[in-house]
């Protein structure tokens, strides 16, 4: 039988998970795993996965943000360019940030550079756990069908050279993102002068 302990270990490998920067095995790999081990419900883990994922995620991207504070004054303007491009279109972005949270694409990368941007971590986050309960209930679902295949799901989650050579392609977009002259590249786009906005917040 289920126990309230089987949920608190559960909540602390989604966390963890989504903690790492990198090399982390998807989530819902592990909701699959708790779902057809523990026989969870659906409707009580993918609440429970979304919302640990989120939080593990937004603690990386803080944890991102803070690491900018490393950065020479004059990238960190370069980010700050970025960033002002990305908040003045909100609409556009947060409907781009909802297709990326359904998507299966690592989203560890996408928090990093929004941490080192300097960017409002409260709607990616949001866009986020929206996406994901939608994403997780369908991963969830099909593994009903797919219980007898989870211990080889599980090793291809872990040792797929494609998910090996995207997560090593998604962390050199972040170190590209950062070394770009957004600046020149996105002067035209800038809002009209109206001040500095704020670099830390949710």
């Amino acid at each position: 039988m289920t126990g309230i302990a089987d949920y608190l270990l559960l909540a602390a490998v989604v966390f963890g998970v989504n903690v790492m920067p990198a090399f982390a095995p998807p989530t819902w790999m592990a909701l699959v795993f708790f779902n057809v081990t523990y026989d969870m419900p659906p409707y009580l883990i993918v609440p429970l996965g979304a919302v640990c994922a989120a939080s593990g995620r937004l603690v990386l991207g803080t944890l991102a943000k803070r690491f900018r504070d490393h950065f020479s004054e004059r990238r960190i303007a370069e980010l700050d360019t970025l960033r002002a491009v990305a908040e003045d279109r909100r609409a556009a972005s947060f409907g781009a940030l909802m297709l990326f949270a359904i998507s299966p694409v690592p989203s560890a990368s996408l928090f990093i550079a929004a941490g080192v941007t300097g960017m409002r971590l409260g709607r990616l986050t949001l866009a986020f756990f929206s996406g994901r309960i939608v994403s997780y209930s369908i991963y969830v679902s099909a593994s009903a069908v797919a219980a007898g295949s989870i211990e080889s799901l599980l090793r291809r989650g872990f040792t797929s050279t494609w998910s090996l050579v995207l997560q090593l392609s998604l962390l050199a977009l972040v170190v590209g993102l950062v070394l770009m002259p957004w600046s020149r590249l996105l002067g035209r786009f800038l809002p009209p002068a109206s001040g500095p906005r704020a670099r830390e917040g949710l």
